[in-house]
Order: structure tokens, then C-alpha cells, then sequence
């Protein structure tokens, strides 16, 4: 049918390689909670996660086979999708992974040296710098989007500035709105990011002063 090229992306493999390699991005997604690839194959792995999730969702026994035929570490996975993952989404209606985009992984230069010829000089050729992207899963531990808004936070607060401009204050309604205790979650991170060790301009201005002090005098 005309216009139907465009409904997936192929990624330069068959059917069979193409699923496997899509079965293999979403284990070590629900294994590690974010992974690192190319653009593409990030944005294929992300529609494939959405319905997992879905799956996890719905809890019947059918959603459960279904789940365990495209997981290849079904026995330590099933658990965390159908259990604490299916409360972590259990009040959000979609958007339960997302993909930011990021440097090329691959963005050094190599030397290659032509097949056949013993006298070819090595040619220095770049790579090919392929879209990457992170893949994670949302309001998670390893969350990016809610680690730098913790961050942009509390930089302006150390700057003096509590007030959020537009971007940031609907960041932290994105990252809270359907985290469970967001907002607390939220706080206890900015209040993680501050130097505990870090003295104040006053106490460190007396330690200087009492070091200048000779020991007679301060006795």
C-alpha cells in the first residue's frame, strides 16, 4: 500500500534481527532502568517499553505471557514490571519512558587501511557519528530530566534566587506531578546537591585570622 513505508523504522535489519535486537534494548531498559543508543533504535525501543508497561498495567494472566515471550530475562523481570513498576505507573495515563538525545558516542577519528594492498598507506577516516540518546524510564532513580531540575534548583537557590522562571517551574511539575511524593522527592534531592562540608565566608575569614595570630598573643 502507498505510504506505508513509514509506520517503523527498519534499522538496516530483517524482521527476526530487528526484534531481537528490540527484545534485547527493552531487558536491559527494565534491567538497568535507562540504556544508551543510537537515536533511532531508542525511539523504535520506546514504543515497544510504552506497551510493556501497558501490559504490566492491565495484570491478567494473558498480559503475563505475552510479557514473558519478548523479555530475554523473563524470571527476574516479570516481578518488576508486573510489581513495583505497576505502581510507579499506576496513576500516570502514558509517557512512561523517554528519550533525550545526546553527543554521538562515537565521534573520534580511526585509521583504515584498504583489503588487498600491502603497501596502502592507513587513510584516517571519522565515524559515523550516529544520533545517540539515553532511553529511560520515567520518575525512576535514574530519572535525568528530575536529577538537572534538582540541580537548576538548587543553583539558584545558592545564587539567592528563589524564584523559577517559566522553564523550570513546569520542569518540576513534570518530574513531580506523577512521581509518588514528588515534591519531597524533589526537595531531599536539592538538599542532597548542597556541600555539606562548605563554611561559611565568616568562619573561614577566623580561621585565617587566628593563623596569623602568634601563639603568645593567643595565650
Amino acid at each position: 500500500m502507498a505510504g506505508g513505508g513509514g509506520k517503523y523504522r527498519h534499522l538496516g535489519r530483517k524482521s527476526s534481527h530487528r526484534q531481537a535486537l528490540l527484545r534485547n534494548l527493552v531487558t536491559s531498559l527494565f534491567e538497568n532502568e535507562s540504556i544508551t543508543t543510537t537515536w533511532a533504535k531508542a525511539k523504535e525501543a520506546q514504543r515497544l517499553a510504552d506497551k510493556l508497561i501497558t501490559l504490566g498495567k492491565k495484570n491478567t494472566e494473558a498480559s503475563r505471557r505475552r510479557a514473558l515471550e519478548i523479555f530475554y530475562k523473563p524470571h527476574s523481570i516479570i516481578p518488576k514490571l508486573f510489581g513495583p513498576l505497576r505502581e510507579r505507573y499506576a496513576e500516570r495515563p502514558g509517557g512512561y519512558t523517554r528519550v533525550l538525545r545526546i553527543e554521538p558516542k562515537q565521534k573520534y577519528e580511526y585509521y583504515s587501511v584498504p583489503k588487498g594492498d600491502k603497501n596502502a598507506v592507513a587513510e584516517r577516516k571519522p565515524h559515523d557519528q550516529a544520533p545517540s540518546a539515553i532511553l529511560e524510564l520515567v520518575d525512576g532513580p535514574k530519572d535525568m530530566r528530575f536529577a538537572l531540575t534538582a540541580r537548576t534548583v538548587a543553583r539558584q537557590r545558592e545564587n539567592g534566587n528563589d524564584f523559577l522562571n517559566q522553564l523550570t517551574a513546569m520542569n518540576v511539575r513534570k518530574v513531580t506531578r506523577f512521581r509518588a511524593g514528588g515534591i519531597e522527592a524533589l526537595e531531599e534531592a536539592i538538599q542532597g546537591l548542597k556541600i555539606k562540608d562548605k563554611k561559611p565566608a565568616s568562619s573561614q575569614a577566623e580561621g585565617v585570622a587566628a593563623k596569623d595570630v602568634p601563639e603568645s598573643a593567643r595565650s
